[in-house]
């Protein structure tokens, strides 16, 4: 037996916390009756469940690492035909999503799965998975500045969290100096914000690693599905209190 919200996100129909919503909605049925409580557990064998008419059924789970170029939306459809992460995904016919975000801009490693309660957990701010950026930035980064990235910036939605700075050092030649820092909260646009509440100019923004995994022996654009036990890795992460 388990708990219905986390049985439909099993499914690949939704995220647990959008299962939950689809109950109290009123959109979801069991052995063909409403039900609009949370909590209610099923028999995944047995029990008959569906959501917006749809029957559901387990699917087996699958993981991908998406080395993400610039220019590509991090989204499942673009309204105006742009090119999403999803087009990189070749042969895959069951719906999986991204786990979190990249913006536009920022290119780099940016997971993908229809394993719906593993993304919710690794994208909820408790749980502080590692995430290290390469940012190149247009000019020489003062140490000072560097410092207070480290401690914590002052932005309009609050300071942030301490991080770590790794300075790779300025390059005269292309005026470019580039920083790794790892970060463990997820806001929106965060890593550019830090730099730019100096007025610094971004000029490439990478995501190189993300809760223990890596870019190695993947290309821009490339793709390639996880290990198990670098699956089993990620839940552990989900599941730390």
């Amino acid at each position: 037996m388990e708990r219905l919200q986390k049985f439909i996100a099993s499914c690949g129909v939704s995220s647990r916390r959008k299962a939950e919503e689809l109950i109290t909605e009123g959109k979801v049925l069991v052995n063909g009756r409403k039900v609009t409580e949370l909590g209610i557990k099923v028999n995944p064998l047995k029990d008959k469940v569906k959501v917006n008419g749809q029957l559901l059924a387990v699917e087996k789970p699958v993981y991908y690492l998406l080395n993400k170029p610039k220019g590509v939306i991090t989204s499942v459809t673009d309204p105006q035909g742009r090119e999403t992460v999803l087009d990189y995904i070749k042969n895959e016919k069951k719906r999986i999503y991204p786990v979190g975000r990249l913006d536009l801009n920022t290119e780099g490693l940016l997971l993908l799965t229809n394993d719906g309660e593993l993304a919710q957990n690794l994208t909820h701010p408790s749980k502080g998975v590692e995430k290290t950026y390469e940012v190149r930035v247009k000019g020489r980064v003062k140490e000072d500045d560097l410092q207070v990235i480290a401690n914590g910036v002052p932005l309009e939605d609050g300071i942030t969290s301490p991080a770590t700075i790794v300075d790779l050092g300025f390059d005269d030649h292309n005026g470019v100096h580039e920083v790794e820092i790892t970060i463990h909260e997820g806001r929106n646009r965060q890593v550019r914000r830090m730099f730019e509440h100096f007025g610094y100019r971004i000029h490439n923004l990478k995501r190189i690693a993300y809760g223990g995994l890596s870019l190695s022996g993947v290309k821009r654009g490339g793709v390639r599905q996880l290990t198990q036990r670098e699956v089993n890795a990620l839940k552990a992460l989900g599941d730390k209190k």
